[in-house]
């Protein structure tokens, strides 16, 4: 069949390709709940309008704003989230973080590993076995 190497390649392309797939979807859903949201922001605001004006409820004060544009400015950090923040802080960034982290506890072991090889050296003499 396939030789080591050739299986370890084989499996590497298919995680690859399934991690590819997890962050498309991922995308795919963020996008989807972000125009979801800007839909039921406009549904939210025309529903202040005619609330405040043509039924009449707190007429005296134009409260509709204030709702919009409090929503508007949660609709902002949604649509910043999806589509500047993932771009600096997105599934790329995250692996680069994961390989520095995992590095650096490496160097650590390695470091810890010399220093008890140093301290209580491996007798490697096979003549002072019982």
């Amino acid at each position: 069949m396939f030789s080591k190497n050739k299986k370890e390649a084989l499996h590497e392309i298919d995680t690859d390709q399934h991690e590819l797939i997890e962050n498309a979807q991922a995308r795919i859903r963020q996008k989807k709940w972000l125009y979801y949201h800007f839909i039921i922001f406009l549904l939210g605001s025309i529903f202040m309008i005619v609330l405040n004006k043509v039924l009449e409820y707190g007429v005296q004060y134009n409260w509709f704003i204030w709702g919009i544009a409090a929503w508007g400015f949660i609709f902002l950090i949604h649509f910043i989230n999806v589509f500047v923040t993932h771009k600096f802080l997105g599934k790329d960034w995250e692996r680069e973080q994961r390989e520095k982290l995992v590095a650096k506890q490496k160097a650590k072991i390695a470091k810890l590993q010399q220093e008890v090889e140093t301290e209580y050296p491996a007798e490697n003499n096979p003549k002072n076995t019982l």
